[in-house]
């Protein structure tokens, strides 16, 4: 399990906390600090983008588990599974 404790949330879902890591990346934790993930903000042509990634650690890799036009959409999807 990797467990992060540096930066200050910035955003909560009932059972995840995203933590601004900078302009465009949220890393998304559990309340006992472990990671699930990260978001990416982006832009398209039709507007500004949220990429879940769930992060695999036995295998160690990120696995996109979506697109979403809200962070809080994003944020919904760490907490299946």
């Amino acid at each position: 399990m990797t467990i992060l404790d540096f930066a200050t949330t910035t955003s909560a879902v009932r059972g995840l906390d995203a933590v601004q890591l900078h302009d465009a990346l949220w890393r998304v934790t559990r309340p006992d600090g472990e990671v699930a993930g990260y978001i990416e903000r982006y832009s398209e042509s039709r507007g500004i983008r949220f990429r879940a990634k769930r992060m695999i650690v036995r295998q160690q890799r990120f696995v996109s588990v979506g697109e979403f036009w809200s962070m809080d959409d994003a944020l919904q999807c760490f907490r299946i599974g």
